[in-house]
Parts: structure tokens; C-alpha cells; sequence
């Protein structure tokens, strides 16, 4: 048996617990048959769904919409019931607990099935608020893009570049897109910055060139003055399909780096350029995938083959594990570095300039937003498209826009 069937079991039996607890509280609420049977119908059809688009998927397909799809509704269910779950057995714990006191201290008992009928009424409203936030987040917070802007200053900034303009834009997971009209709003949101340079940070697509297909008009009208540049992620590389055979695997992978050239990005491997402005330059370095436990193609080595320490350098890497490892302590001083790929798990609360929370932080240090480190910058940008899950609660899809300010001296 193998180890991913393990697991699959592991998982089944971990998830029917849950059900039968969370059924449980169900029953203490209500005794309409008609409630009690439409919630183990709903459940059951989504898990039966999961499991027949899991076996009946070829490997080589990779990750398909129809699974995405599936785990989207198998976490609209499952979710809300965890926050049920939680609050019962808190419920039950206290109940054992008075229980052992009333062993220990004879006494009335008094009766707590009213208390258990209040605490499951409210633990279902509870869980009533993820719920109605991953039917939004499939729906319509997928599209729900926001304009992060970011002005940032460094004292060794050439001159000609204060005040100047970069838009960030990343993980677009083009196999996961369905809504043209919505997804030409992302970009006219994007053109409508209208920065000086454009820079994409990888994961162009989910597994395979064609998935961008039928979006290749959508994003080659995006512009900037000084240019547009890419790096790629872990997915352009296609490690994520079973290839037949390995030639057809490399003639994705070429046909992937293809694509930046047919919307208008320059696709840096492991290379830089300069950008120059009224006769100052700028270095701007693009590595290939770099991530922790990921693909390691990465070269900062070669991609700065003819930079200078005292260059002024942006770095565009797409995955923030890079920066943590190997970046931000370099002496060869990164002072901008661009990533993606974390997405912020697509899920979590953010209350700008009070509270930001994601299970992706157990993961990544730096998993969303802005970062200072040893006086070098990263900026994790939450991604443009989405992928695994279909949807969006509360980590939204982001376009960021980062103004270089050349710091003032105090005399």
C-alpha cells in the first residue's frame, strides 16, 4: 500500500470523526428529519465528488479544474464545521469537568441539556460566517482585486529614479481562470497604474502552456515605459503532471517560456538587465525558482555576472524562501526583492494596520505584504489568480505598486 494511500485513509477516518461530532450537534439543535437528512446528503455528495475526481483524474492532467472545484466545496463544508467542533467539545470538556466535581463533591447535579442546546445553536451560527465567506470568496473574491501601493526609501537610490514607479504583479495560475470579463477587469485595473516598469514574479500557469492559450490577448496589452519582465515559478516547470515521455515535458517547459515573449515580458533565467534614466541605471535581476523544499534552479551567482555591489538592485524571485535563506544576508546587498507564490494560502483575516493572520505564516516567515530586514526590503505579493482552492476569503487577489523614494539626508 502506498504512502499516499495512507494518507488518503488517515485523512477519511480524521474527517468521518468530525462528521458524526459535528452531526451530533446538529441532532441537539434540531429533530426536523428533513434538516437532518439534506445536511448528511450535502456532505456525502461532496465527499463522493472529491474522491471520484481524485481516482478518475490521470496523473498526467495534473491539477484539474475539476478538483479544484472539489476541494473548494469540500472546504466550504468542512471549515465551518471546524469552528462547530471546536466550540462543542470546549462544551463537553467543561461538561466532564463538572462532572468529576459532582463525583468528588456530592451534591445536585444540575441539568445541562439547555446549555448544550444554547452553546450548539451558537457554534452553528458561528460556523454559519466561514461558510458564507467561502461560498463569497468562490464566487466573487477571487476577483476581488486590490491596489496595495508601497513607497519606499533607500538612500543609495540613483537620483534619476526617485519618484519612480514599478507594478508588481504575480502567480497568475492562467488554468485556473474561467471569467474573461472579470479577469480583463484585473487588467485594466493593472494598466491603470501606470507605472514606469512592470515586473511578474512567475507562475504563469498551473502544469501545462496551453492553459494560456485563450489569454494571451487578454495580457499583452499591458504596458509600462521602461518595460515589462518576468521570472518564473515552481508550476512553469511541469513538475506537478506524469509526462508520458520526458521530451514532452521539455517541450512544455519551452513552450511555458515562450509565452512571456508573446505578451510583451523580456523572461529573465538567471539574468539581469539595466535600467537606465536620464543617464542612471538601475539593475534589475530575475532568478529562476528558488523555494525551500521546491525546485532550486535559481542562480543569483550567474544572474549578476556584470553587476556591481555598489548597482542599486531589485531582484524578482519567486519564492519568498529564497529571501530567507539566501538574500537577505547576501554582502552583495539585494536592496528591493520581489516574490509571490505563497498566495497567502488564498485564506485568512486581514484588517490593514491592525491584525493579519493566514495559516500560511506556519509555512512562510515572509507570506504576504512588505518586509525589512538588515535594511533590505521583500515585498510577497498575494498573487493575481488562484489556484487549489477556487476562491478567495479574505486574502485577496493583489496588484501591487511600489514607489522608489530617494531618502533625505538630515543635515
Amino acid at each position: 500500500m502506498s504512502r499516499w494511500v495512507i494518507r488518503l485513509i488517515i485523512l477519511s477516518v480524521i474527517i468521518l470523526i468530525a462528521e458524526i461530532y459535528a452531526f451530533q450537534a446538529l441532532k441537539t439543535v434540531t429533530k426536523s428529519r428533513v434538516i437532518r437528512w439534506v445536511w448528511l446528503g450535502v456532505s456525502a455528495l461532496v465527499y463522493i465528488n472529491l474522491i471520484y475526481v481524485i481516482f478518475s483524474t490521470p496523473r498526467s492532467m495534473g491539477q484539474t479544474l475539476q478538483f479544484q472545484y472539489a476541494v473548494g466545496f469540500m472546504l466550504t463544508i468542512l471549515i465551518p464545521k471546524a469552528v462547530l467542533i471546536l466550540m462543542m467539545f470546549g462544551e463537553d470538556v467543561v461538561r466532564i469537568i463538572q462532572k468529576l466535581i459532582s463525583f468528588f463533591i456530592p451534591g445536585e447535579t444540575m441539568p445541562l441539556a439547555s446549555r448544550r442546546a444554547f452553546v450548539a445553536k451558537l457554534a452553528l451560527g458561528l460556523a454559519a460566517i466561514p461558510f458564507a465567506g467561502f461560498i463569497y470568496g468562490i464566487i466573487q473574491g477571487r476577483y476581488n482585486y486590490k491596489v496595495l501601493k508601497y513607497q519606499l526609501e533607500f538612500d543609495d537610490l540613483p537620483e534619476a529614479f526617485d519618484g519612480f514607479t514599478i507594478t508588481q504583479i504575480t502567480d497568475i495560475h492562467s488554468g485556473s481562470f474561467t471569467n474573461k470579463e472579470k479577469i480583463q477587469y484585473g487588467v485594466d485595473l493593472i494598466n491603470e497604474q501606470k507605472s514606469d516598469l512592470m515586473l511578474f514574479t512567475g507562475d504563469i500557469v498551473n502544469n501545462v502552456a496551453s492553459e494560456m492559450d485563450d489569454w494571451i490577448d487578454v495580457f499583452k496589452v499591458l504596458k509600462a515605459p521602461y518595460g515589462k519582465f518576468s521570472v518564473l515559478g515552481n508550476h512553469d516547470y511541469g513538475d506537478y503532471v506524469d509526462w508520458e515521455h520526458r521530451v514532452d515535458k521539455i517541450k512544455n517547459f519551452e513552450a511555458v517560456k515562450g509565452i512571456h515573449s508573446k505578451i510583451g515580458f523580456d523572461l529573465l533565467l538567471n539574468e539581469h538587465r539595466y535600467i537606465e534614466k536620464d543617464g542612471q541605471k538601475l539593475a534589475l535581476i530575475g532568478v529562476e525558482n528558488w523555494g525551500k523544499g521546491f525546485n532550486q534552479a535559481g542562480d543569483l551567482e550567474v544572474a549578476t555576472q556584470g553587476v556591481s555591489q555598489n548597482d542599486f538592485k531589485i531582484l524578482m524571485s519567486h519564492d519568498p524562501s529564497h529571501w530567507e535563506y539566501k538574500v537577505k544576508k547576501d554582502d552583495f546587498n539585494y536592496q528591493l526583492t520581489l516574490s509571490g507564490h505563497t498566495h497567502g494560502l488564498q485564506m485568512g483575516i486581514e484588517i490593514p494596520g491592525f491584525f493579519k493572520w493566514s495559516p500560511s505564516q506556519y509555512v512562510y516567515k515572509q507570506w504576504a505584504g512588505l518586509y525589512k530586514e538588515f535594511g533590505r526590503y521583500i515585498n510577497v505579493n498575494r498573487g493575481f489568480g488562484y489556484h487549489a482552492f477556487p476562491g478567495r476569503v479574505g486574502i485577496w487577489p493583489e496588484i501591487t505598486v511600489i514607489e522608489l523614494k530617494k531618502a533625505t539626508k538630515n543635515v
